[in-house]
């Protein structure tokens, strides 16, 4: 695939819609390598990318069950609580990406989140050009500091993500974009 035919047709599948198989051990290095080959200025690395596999996801499972158990309180069903302990496993592979900022750094902070987001994307354009299907989330686990200090985190991290990896069930729809014209303007001057 040309790399602009790459670019004009990825589209996020929705994680409910993912299967099996997932990314080989050498298939998910070449995600996680493209992944960080992003702007970075200052070389600093401002982000952290967490691999789990279905050990992983359970564990994180039980995680997101017991902290929304105890959120919602005699709120929380049954059927809810097995929804949140299912969510981290609902593709083969979850990768959890967390901004690792440096704020007494010369580069600005917003260029460091930037660079958070931009592997973001390019975890997901490099699982597209190898066939994967994949999504990133956020959702309130992303902002409970329960779950990032069980994730080995500070409550101050931002969980910047959650992208999810798998293959699609079935062919994603296209879904409508902007039009050009709505979003880009030309300037010229004062």
């Amino acid at each position: 695939m040309e790399a602009i035919d790459l670019l004009l047709t990825r589209r996020s599948v929705v994680v409910k819609d993912m299967v099996g198989p997932g990314p080989d051990t050498a298939d998910l290095e070449k995600i996680l390598t493209a992944g960080i080959r992003v702007p970075d200025h200052g070389k600093i690395g401002p982000w952290r990318i967490q691999v789990l596999h279905e050990k992983g996801q359970a564990a994180l499972g039980e995680v997101f069950a017991s902290r929304f158990a105890e959120i919602w309180g005699e709120d929380a069903t049954e059927n809810m609580i097995a929804f949140e302990r299912a969510r981290p496993s609902r593709a083969p592979v979850l990768l959890v990406v967390t901004a690792n900022l440096h704020p007494d750094h010369k580069v600005p902070l917003i260029e460091q989140q930037m660079s958070g987001g931009a592997v973001c994307m390019n975890l997901l354009n490099a699982a597209h050009a190898l066939g994967y299907a994949a999504q990133w989330l956020t959702e309130w686990p992303a902002f409970d500091a329960g779950v990032k200090e069980a994730l080995g985190h500070a409550p101050e991290t931002d969980i910047i993500g959650f992208i999810y990896i798998g293959s699609a069930a079935a062919a994603p729809q296209e879904r409508v974009r902007p039009d050009l014209a709505t979003v880009v303007s030309e300037w010229t001057g004062a």
